[in-house]
């Protein structure tokens, strides 16, 4: 065990490794990865020196959103194992000394959800469609939705039902939103958090944290259409009907009632797109105790970028009175940041707008500089580790892999690449999905995949002519699944979503050999902030001055000591301050500075 997982706070400080699970490792060959891949691989997360994981939905669903359409909460999706293999993964993390969090996923269910399926089976008005939220429609017969809402992955954000009424859903049609003025939603959620809490989970991650509250009551919904959009907007005065509610923190003092029902009190971690002064809110220890920080993860690659968001995670952890922020470079619905780092960077540019540009069009639109990404990625990798609070290290991170850009339309499984057209198209997040590879030796056989391209007629329809073929491999899966399925004789399934060849050489076991891989840079990394960092039980640090073309901070080290991270973004090489560089992310000049797109760790 670490030994920051002695702490009762060990949240405060850790090392959170997200694990997609149907892209981690698949045990029984059907080309999804399982539960039971999660437990085998767990010496290779103890190596790696986490001190928790973070399983993104394993739960029975249709996949109409990656597992985010839950049918039922307390159960494991038939396809991903049992709650057996549940508890034996949960008994493997802890004998390991590797905390376990589970995904939970509270603003929508699956449309297959018995509460749905009852709500369908009722009548308008009925208590079982109040667990919902239905509308009439507008128009003569109601056939137009209450409001022209967008949902977040294209298309109206109603869908209507046989007998007339829309039921509204932010995300995908099989996604309803549920009402969480209805007491019926906050019983059920009690009970799931208490379910998997007495099965061994010692914390939860919050989907959609902050869209849980809505007031569609205040004003007539068209109203409401008419100056709100779902999608770009964040409000720092809590008018938003959907989003950043103060009524919110009702649920989550609520949960925090149950969470100190145990002993150490469970903790969760918010996914809340807030404005920054709202953050704080959601990390109270009245509440859920933390809130991501996803600036990491926006930020371009450029020195004032990272510097503000340096500050505004370490603000957000000051205002909370006890607890600290999260640092996130990479996770399940963003781009790989070795590729992000690669692209052109562009000051003032919206959001991944070039990572999703470059996306859609198969990675041809701008040159992905594969070193210069992997260079930047090492950096962003010890100027992230470095400071103080939660660093959550999304699968694949370790082990430096680029987004896969050119995965074949028709192999796709994001839902956002098909609801999506013309101004709005967006090929999706599969890219940052796909299977991990383990071991080089299982390489599979060039597959003939041919590689559609969108194309926009002009009608709002999305066209896709063939151009050439990508560069995937079938009949082996780099180890992800065994060679053959559990019966000993059928060849097991190609991974759900295809592997490039050149993953090859970002196998898990060609990196942990190789003393400069990112995969060592990651696990030396986590060592020594471990040893000299997380061991002060210090939370606090400061940015100093080292230029325009610098990140620096500093931090408390033990014995008394202080740590500096320090990160160059300039051009010209960087003297850096006096002390034992204990870690740098590529080689210093001979002289000893730090050479562009480098960060240095030095103790003194």
């Amino acid at each position: 065990m670490t030994a920051n997982n002695l702490n009762d706070d060990w949240w405060k400080q850790a090392v959170v490794y997200q694990i997609y699970p149907r892209s981690f490792k698949d045990v029984n060959g059907d080309g999804l990865g399982d539960i039971a891949g999660v437990t085998e691989k767990m010496d290779y997360l103890q190596h790696l020196g986490v001190d928790a994981i973070w399983l993104s939905p394993f739960y029975p669903s249709d996949l109409a959103d990656g597992g985010y359409d839950v049918i039922d909460y307390r159960n494991v999706d038939p396809r991903l194992g049992t709650m057996a293999d549940f508890d034996a993964m949960v008994k493997a993390a802890h004998t390991a000394g590797i905390k376990v969090i589970v995904d939970i996923v509270p603003n929508h269910t699956s449309n297959k959800h018995v509460f749905f399926q009852e709500a369908l089976a009722s009548k308008p008005g009925s208590p079982a469609r109040d667990r919902y939220i239905f509308r009439e429609g507008r128009g003569k017969n109601g056939e137009l939705p209450p409001n022209d809402w967008q949902s977040f992955f294209g298309g109206p954000a109603w869908a209507r039902v046989d007998d007339g009424q829309w039921y509204l859903h932010l995300f995908d049609k099989a996604q309803p939103d549920v009402n969480w003025n209805n007491p019926d939603i906050h019983e059920e959620f009690k009970k799931t958090l208490r379910f998997w809490s007495d099965h061994g989970t010692d914390g939860f991650r919050i989907d959609v944290a902050h869209g849980l509250a809505k007031d569609l009551e205040s004003k007539p919904l068209e109203e409401l259409g008419r100056e709100y959009s779902v999608v770009g907007v964040l409000c720092h005065d809590f008018s938003h009907p959907l989003f950043d509610r103060r009524e919110v923190h009702d649920i989550y003092r609520e949960w925090r009632e149950v969470f100190n029902e145990y002993n150490p009190p469970r903790f969760a971690v918010a996914e809340a797109w807030v404005v920054p002064e709202h953050q704080h809110l959601y990390a109270s220890m009245d509440e859920l105790g933390q809130s991501f920080n996803f600036d990491f993860a926006e930020a371009n690659w450029f020195a004032d970028e990272f510097r503000t968001a340096i500050d505004s995670g370490l603000q957000a952890a000051a205002e909370t009175n006890g607890s600290t922020t999260t640092w996130v470079m990479n996770n399940h619905d963003v781009p790989r940041s070795p590729s992000r780092y690669g692209l052109p960077q562009v000051k003032g540019a919206p959001y991944h707008q070039l990572p999703h540009d470059w996306l859609l069009r198969n990675g041809t639109t701008y040159p992905e500089d594969r070193e210069l990404g992997t260079r930047r990625a090492r950096a962003a990798a010890l100027m992230e580790l470095g400071l103080p609070g939660a660093a959550y290290v999304y699968q694949g991170e370790e082990l430096g892999l680029f987004e896969v850009a050119d995965i074949p339309w028709d192999h796709l499984e994001d839902p956002t690449a098909f609801h999506t057209n013309q101004a709005t198209m967006d090929k999706g997040r599969d890219g940052c999905r796909v299977p991990l590879p383990w071991t080089a030796s299982d390489e599979p056989s060039l597959a003939d995949f041919s590689l559609p391209i969108p194309a926009d007629d002009g009608t709002g329809e999305n066209h896709v002519p063939l151009c050439a073929a990508g560069q995937f491999g079938t009949g082996a899966s780099f180890g992800f699944s065994p060679a053959v399925c559990a019966d000993g004789r059928t060849p097991a399934a190609d991974p759900h979503l295809p592997q490039p060849l050149w993953f090859k050489d970002f196998c898990a076991d060609v990196e942990q050999a190789d003393p400069d891989s990112m995969y060592t840079l990651y696990r030396t990394a986590l060592a020594i902030r471990q040893q000299q960092l997380t061991a002060t039980r210090d939370t606090t640090a400061a940015q100093i001055d080292m230029g325009d073309d610098a990140v620096a901070y500093t931090r408390p080290a033990t014995e008394g000591r202080t740590f500096t991270s320090v990160t160059n973004f300039g051009a010209a090489p960087l003297a850096l301050p006096e002390g034992d560089v204990v870690l740098a992310s590529g080689p210093l000049t001979a002289d000893g500075k730090l050479p562009t797109d480098t960060s240095a760790w030095i103790i003194q």
